[in-house]
């Protein structure tokens, strides 16, 4: 069973980590896509794609708490200037992540427009580590389109 966990503290997501491993989680996934304001007030989800430092600490923090693989679900970046998804890859596999769900809108785009699936390409070829492609699959087609 994957768990997926959100904050902006460091310690506060370790120790959440370790809860669900506890419990039973096979796989913790850090999220960093969620664009909701009341997550993104609170420094929480995309907020984090503006925040690469802390975003190293909590995925740190987390990898070195558990013995179950962490992945991380983010977006394309904050908004069209500020697409930093492959800067936020690097990091999260340097710090020990197996895999990265992309969600390639950026937080401004919320869930409108059209997914750029060339940046889920573009991430398979920065990164050692399985990409996930997230956004308009809406039919088995879209999925086989998306691969």
């Amino acid at each position: 069973m994957a768990v997926q966990i959100f904050g902006s503290d460091p310690e506060a997501m370790a120790q959440a980590a370790q809860m669900v491993e506890t419990m039973g989680a096979d796989i913790i996934d850090i999220n960093m896509g969620c664009p909701t304001p009341k997550i993104i007030r609170n420094g929480e989800g995309a907020a984090l794609m503006l925040e690469p430092e802390l975003s190293r600490k909590i995925i740190r923090s987390v990898v070195a708490a558990v013995k179950v693989p962490v992945s991380v679900k983010m977006r394309k970046g904050w908004d069209e200037e500020r697409c930093n998804y492959q800067q936020m890859a690097d990091i999260a596999v340097a710090e020990g992540v197996q895999a990265i769900t992309l969600h390639p809108r950026t937080r401004m785009q919320f869930f409108s427009g059209q997914a750029d699936w060339q940046a889920i390409a573009d991430l398979k070829n920065h990164i050692p580590v399985p990409v996930i492609g997230s956004g308009d699959i809406l039919k088995a087609e879209d999925a086989v389109r998306m691969v």
